[in-house]
């Protein structure tokens, strides 16, 4: 019997195109690999959708707020349909970067030194010694971020704006020059390292990873082979510290001339669009697309 597959997509976060995107992608590779698919654009009403559809798994294309911090993953629960990524707590702890930076520090994993401060503080002065890096405490996809260069006098006004939406609590790290580099881990295995360099702007922006020509990715990344390692290392030790589960992403900044590797976050629903890194990778290690996305149906669960 063909198993029924529900794509959530869409919702109501800043990364709903995103979204959009990589749920269109996955739905058609899921087809072409064999199973019945239903795309669902997710709204509020999708806890009575899901029990009036009954899937046999949800495949979760969601991304940010609502999809990637429990919440649906505790809809699905409570429905018990089986789905694709990680479950309610660690999707919940990985998108409150300063919670999930506590758990990985305390595994072992290197991370810049930052703090937690009010949006409206970090506009009157500075809270870190520039260069430094302010960012929403729980989006993702570079959402908000503001990089306060070395020798800026006065701290970002943006941020003050009252039409920021990202929250009035923001993540304030010490900026660590140097190369980009991400690593996926899918079944407690690493599938790879990519370095990421963005074609215009000065760092790998949300213009830069979702707009057609907007990034180089270069894999496998060209780096000595103890780093490499390393990353493929800190990324799997922060996927299981965390509670990560099937398929996700860590991102890290490597400065060659002060030797300096710190993780940044883990992503929980890593981008599935025709730029994302994961299928790269996941090529990169031998698996294409369909081969991907059946892996990630087979793998969903509950209680996860």
């Amino acid at each position: 019997m063909t198993r029924h597959v529900a794509v959530l997509m869409g919702g109501w976060s800043v990364e709903r195109e995103v979204s959009l995107s990589s749920g269109t992608a996955c739905a058609k590779a899921l087809e072409s690999v064999g199973f019945r698919v239903t795309r669902i654009d997710v709204q509020r009403d999708i806890a009575q959708v899901l029990a009036d559809l009954r899937p046999d798994v949800a495949f979760n294309a969601l991304h940010g707020r609502f999809g990637e911090d429990g919440l649906i993953q505790g809809v699905l629960e409570i429905l018990r349909i089986p789905y694709t990524h990680s479950g309610v707590l660690a999707s919940a702890l990985a998108i409150r970067k300063d919670k999930a930076k506590l758990v990985a520090a305390a595994a072992g994993v290197p991370v810049a030194h930052g703090i937690v401060v009010s949006r409206f503080e970090a506009a009157k002065e500075h809270v870190l010694q520039p260069p430094y890096v302010l960012k929403p405490i729980n989006e993702g996809s570079s959402v908000g971020v503001v990089i306060v260069k070395q020798g800026r006098e006065h701290p970002p006004q943006e941020i003050a704006r009252e039409d920021w939406p990202c929250g009035d609590t923001l993540l304030a790290e010490s900026f660590i020059r140097g190369r980009e580099l991400t690593c996926a881990v899918m079944g407690g295995k690493s599938l790879g390292v990519t370095e990421i360099r963005a074609s215009t702007g000065e760092f790998y922006d949300y213009d830069a990873k979702y707009t057609k020509g907007g990034s180089i990715h270069i894999c496998p990344a060209q780096i000595l082979p103890k780093i490499y390692q390393q990353i493929e290392e800190c990324a799997l030790t922060a996927h299981q510290a965390i509670g990560c589960r099937g398929v996700s992403r860590s991102d890290f900044r490597y400065d060659d001339e002060t030797d300096t590797l710190v993780w940044l976050e883990v992503n929980t629903q890593p981008g599935m669009t025709e730029t994302s890194l994961v299928p790269e990778l996941a090529a990169h290690a031998g698996m294409n697309f369909g081969e991907l996305v059946k892996w990630m149906v087979e793998d969903a669960s509950l209680d996860r």
